[in-house]
């Protein structure tokens, strides 16, 4: 049986792997999860600006979880990365191949030969009597950075794929979808949050927004006037003031900044449906670090009229007895991508 790739989220604030193995009946066996931090502007907005610290990242992670594999899944996201769901008229593979340059062309913001190109038929006969085609592109620079940068710390990157497309895949590989159910998957990173509404299997729309779980940090730490750190502790519930209480004040700084992001994420939600011919959509489900923010989750409940769900990365996924339970669970939502990437296998599409 071939080996699952070990998936290596490089983030904007860590570097998270998560390494699993495949059981005969289907089921996935977590064999090791791991986190390591990045200093600000390590990355900014999908673009590495220190690679020397991602690499140290990178090769301090293997040295502790002990990995002896180097073939790994990487993702990639940002405004560098575009998809977009396009329809053409019917033809052959061999047709659409030489034709896809063309459609690129009227498409995609960048020019042809600065992308890396690729495309899957998520319908091949509409009701119109077209194709439909999920188009993607990504700048070969910011490729063959993280493909650089992953080599260069002494692994061999096998899989480049969309970041929206791991975190989707992880979703798929934890819960089930009715058939002909709409859900927005919305993975909110450190600094770059992606919103994709799926169904039956297919992404029908993609989008990044500029805000993520940095914007509360960023927010506590200005108006409170305490340090990056402090405020990150602010933010998650684990600093207290002389009192032994996190202060009042977090809390509506955080319900501020909820707001904000649920507006933000509302905006692209309506754009969406104000498109679409089905809006039929079930729930919005949260992924990412600052998925775990109840205010979050309330917000965009209050916006969207919704279901709101936080993702758990392991919620069919065969926990190994020796790995710590407390440590996985805090973590679940933001190893949602790493997930997906892991499920890569040699030889997928």
């Amino acid at each position: 049986m071939a080996k699952n790739y070990i998936g290596l989220d490089i983030g904007s604030s860590s570097v998270k792997v998560v390494r699993l193995r495949a059981g005969k009946k289907g089921n996935h066996q977590l064999l090791a999860f791991g986190i390591e931090p990045l200093g600000p502007n390590t990355i900014v907005e999908g673009a590495i600006m220190d690679q020397n610290a991602v690499e140290d990242a990178i090769r301090e992670l293997w040295s502790r979880m002990g990995f002896k594999q180097k073939n790994v899944a990487i993702a990639i996201a940002g405004h560098s990365v575009i998809v977009k769901s396009i329809t053409v008229p019917q033809m052959s593979e061999a047709e659409l191949a030489d034709h896809i340059n063309y459609e690129a062309e009227h498409h995609i913001p960048f020019d042809k030969n600065d992308v890396r190109l690729d495309y899957s038929v998520t319908n091949p006969n509409t009701a119109s009597g077209q194709m439909e085609v999920l188009l993607v592109a990504a700048k070969k620079e910011i490729v063959d950075d993280y493909v650089g940068v992953v080599k260069d710390a002494g692994l061999n990157p096998s899989v480049v794929e969309v970041a929206a497309f791991s975190s989707q895949n992880g979703y798929e590989a934890n819960y089930d979808m009715g058939q002909g159910e709409t859900v927005v998957l919305v993975t909110i990173g450190a600094s770059i949050s992606n919103i994709n509404v799926i169904r039956n299997g297919v992404s029908l729309f993609t989008r990044d927004i500029t805000i993520g779980g940095n914007a509360f940090t960023e927010e506590i730490q200005k108006q409170l006037a305490v340090s990056a750190d402090e405020a990150e502790a602010y933010k998650i519930g684990g600093s207290y003031d002389e009192e032994g209480v996190v202060p009042q004040e977090v809390e509506r700084i955080i319900e501020g900044v909820s707001d904000v992001m649920a507006g933000e994420i509302q905006r692209s939600l309506d754009f969406y449906l104000a498109t679409a011919t089905d809006t039929n959509v079930a729930k919005i489900c949260l992924a990412g670090g600052a998925a775990k923010i109840g205010a979050l989750s309330k917000s965009v409940e209050n916006r969207s009229n919704l279901q709101v769900h936080v993702v758990d990365a392991w919620n069919r996924i065969e926990i190994d007895s020796k790995l710590p339970a407390a440590y996985l669970e805090a973590h679940s939502p933001e190893a949602l991508v790493g997930v997906g990437l892991a499920l890569r296998k040699p030889g997928d599409r």
